[in-house]
């Protein structure tokens, strides 16, 4: 059976404006750092983020256009653990995660860390998202190379420059050393169960606002 989950709607996201000043000042960051905007005719490639639970963030990321597949499992700690109901224990080490295989010719990296920071969590809060507390909950991006460490590093930096959030954001950066997928149950949740009370009051409201926010990305209707 899925986890029971407390009912609590997302926090209130900061000013648009504000918004718009972050992503201007990261592009010419982004410049300034050397880290490519978009990869073409690249082959497919993977993404591991971490930001509460894995329900939304897979919700958020599969409607992205240029994404391909969005795998819900668990990232920092052992495979031998990576199981359900030893993760929700917070003994493990590991983070719900969402690996990400999207097509860079189509969404570049860039744009996907924009979605994980402004849409699908909130970075500023410690071992949780919203109603769920635990360090299996923390905020933290699992890099595979060393131009995903830097567009990281660069995107947080443009965050913290413009005080886009009043706390301070507390997103881990940590190589990735393997990603375990989570039990099939778990998989396509939000499309599967659109009308989970917790996927109605948490995750639903999140594809609202990526609509709203950046219309050009969301995959359109066949």
């Amino acid at each position: 059976m899925p986890r029971f989950k407390h009912l609590r709607p997302p926090a209130a996201r900061y000013h648009s404006m504000l918004r718009m000043l972050l992503l201007l000042v990261f592009s010419l960051q982004t410049m300034a750092f050397g880290v490519p905007v978009a990869a073409a005719n690249a082959s497919t490639q993977q993404l591991v983020l971490a930001g509460g639970c894995f329900w939304g963030m897979e919700g958020v990321f599969e409607s992205l256009r240029g994404v391909e597949k969005v795998v819900s499992g668990f990232a920092g700690g052992a495979q031998r653990t990576a199981q359900y109901e030893l993760v929700s224990t917070g003994a493990t080490g590991h983070a719900e995660a969402v690996q990400i295989s999207y097509d860079p010719s189509r969404i570049s990296l860039q744009e996907l860390l924009q979605v994980y920071f402004l849409v699908a969590h909130d970075p500023t809060q410690l071992n949780r998202q919203g109603p769920d507390t635990g360090s299996q909950y923390r905020s933290a991006i699992f890099y595979a190379n060393d131009g995903q460490r830097r567009a990281a590093v660069a995107f947080i930096s443009a965050l913290e420059r413009t005080h886009a959030f009043r706390d301070r954001i507390v997103t881990q950066l940590v190589p990735l050393r393997g990603f375990y997928p989570a039990e099939a149950y778990h998989q396509h949740y939000m499309q599967q169960h659109p009308y989970d009370p917790y996927i109605v009051f948490n995750d639903r409201p999140k594809l609202g606002e990526l609509r709203r926010r950046f219309p050009q990305l969301v995959k359109t209707s066949k």
